[in-house]
């Protein structure tokens, strides 16, 4: 029973008390009875001076803690007219004056960081103290290739991304580069923050694609035109003394060998001028030239010329496709990708396997073939300058599918799943 409560109950019961006694006292003495009169005005007096004296101001309190255990912030005590009381009523509506200020401050603070995470070019997975997901922006969802609902709550171990499965290697407090099987490079960074006493992990995704490509290119452009330019001004004075040579000695006799010898070198010195060369079309590929492409008649197309090539590995070429929007493409440089895709997996199968050429919904493009695989290892490497598996390769084909297919603005990714498949995919922006 509240304070007020109690107080009102005591006043009755005492009041009933007095009331008997006056009663007994008017049929007994008159003096009895004005001394009971008197006692009753006085208690009333006192009861009166009690209840504005302490009373009304620990029910105020009592209103107070009420409000503070409703958090209701807004709400003010009025002055009770005791100074005592009035002194911890200011002090309460200053207290709750603050509170509010400082919960407004809170929220507005927290809206504002929400709105940052949000708009962050910068992928944030926020987690909770046992590490499982409690929030993503949507540039990680983007980068991890996850949706949100199948992504809270989890783990990221337990998550179907490459991506997911390097953050949680990460130490803590540490920060690492991963270069992905699509091209793509990530400065990854784990860090924690405390809420309630206990440590939250969130990681920090930032994307270094565009640069570190800007960086590798202009590095080896320059020493690509460097080479090509000392290589193909050697070997044309080269090429050009070993022809006078040899139009000298054909007129002498028996220096057929000789003459023969001078071929040799000669069809060798044409052979690294081309050798360079290639190397040098990379830096030259142009600008694509945009039209409206049907991609299953590419497709279609593509499969077609590169028929010869397979069946002589004893190699099965397939195409299925589903109904596809017309494209905007370059037609002659995205013919050299699927080619180029085609004749890896040829030469990863070897001979005997099959390869299937996939149009997906919506805006999708998928080679598979049925060849040895990729490890784990070399994923992280496929795109990078140069780089290549073969014995006598030059580490030119996947580096000219990146730059086409960046310049298309395609998204693209390169690995072997667990059906054993190897899967080249290729998505296209929507229009």
């Amino acid at each position: 029973m509240k304070l007020k409560g109690l107080f009102g109950f005591f006043s009755v019961a005492l009041l009933l008390v007095l009331s008997v006694l006056t009663y007994l006292g008017a049929r007994s003495t008159p003096w009895l009875f004005y001394t009971i009169e008197g006692t009753i005005v006085i208690a009333l007096f006192f009861l009166i001076l009690f209840y504005h004296k302490i009373v009304k101001p620990l029910h105020s309190i009592g209103t107070g803690m009420e409000l503070l255990k409703e958090q209701d912030f807004s709400s003010r005590l009025s002055p009770v007219g005791e100074a005592e009381a009035d002194r911890v009523v200011n002090i309460f509506n200053r207290m709750m004056e603050e509170l509010k200020n400082e919960r407004l401050r809170l929220r507005e603070q927290n809206h504002f960081l929400d709105l940052l995470i949000h708009a962050s070019p910068m992928g944030v997975i926020i987690c909770t103290f046992d590490e499982e997901i409690s929030q993503l922006n949507p540039m990680a969802l983007q980068i991890m290739g996850v949706e949100q609902k199948s992504a809270l709550g989890r783990k990221l171990i337990d998550l179907d991304s490459v991506l997911a499965k390097e953050l949680a290697a990460i130490p803590k407090n540490g920060t690492i580069t991963v270069r992905l099987n699509d091209a793509n490079i990530y400065k990854c960074t784990r860090s924690s923050f405390i809420d309630r006493g206990f440590p939250h992990p969130f990681f920090l995704l930032e994307r270094l694609t565009d640069e570190v490509i800007k960086a590798e290119k202009k590095a080896y452009e320059k020493v690509i035109r460097m080479i090509a330019h000392e290589v193909n001004n050697t070997t044309a004075g080269i090429t050009s003394v070993l022809d006078t040579v040899e139009q000298v000695l054909s007129e002498e006799n028996n220096m057929e060998e000789m003459c023969e010898l001078m071929q040799v070198c000669s069809e060798r010195c044409f052979s690294m001028s081309r050798f360079i060369t290639r190397f040098a079309d990379v830096v030259k590929i142009p600008e694509p030239h945009f039209s409206w492409v049907n991609l299953n008649e590419l497709a279609e197309s593509c499969k077609r010329f590169m028929e010869d090539f397979c069946r002589n590995r004893d190699i099965l070429i397939k195409l299925e496709c589903v109904d596809f929007p017309l494209l905007k493409l370059d037609a002659i440089l995205f013919e050299q990708v699927i080619l180029n895709i085609i004749k890896n997996s040829a030469e990863s199968i070897g001979e005997q396997g099959e390869i299937i050429i996939r149009t997906l919904p919506p805006y999708t493009l998928e080679i598979s073939d049925t060849g040895k695989g990729i490890s784990k290892e070399i994923e992280t490497k496929l795109f990078t300058p140069f780089f290549s598996t073969k014995p006598d390769g030059q580490g030119i084909g996947l580096l000219c599918i990146r730059e086409i297919l960046n310049s298309h603005g395609c998204t693209f990714s390169l690995r072997t799943y667990e059906d054993g498949l190897t899967r080249f995919r290729i998505t296209f922006p929507p229009e």
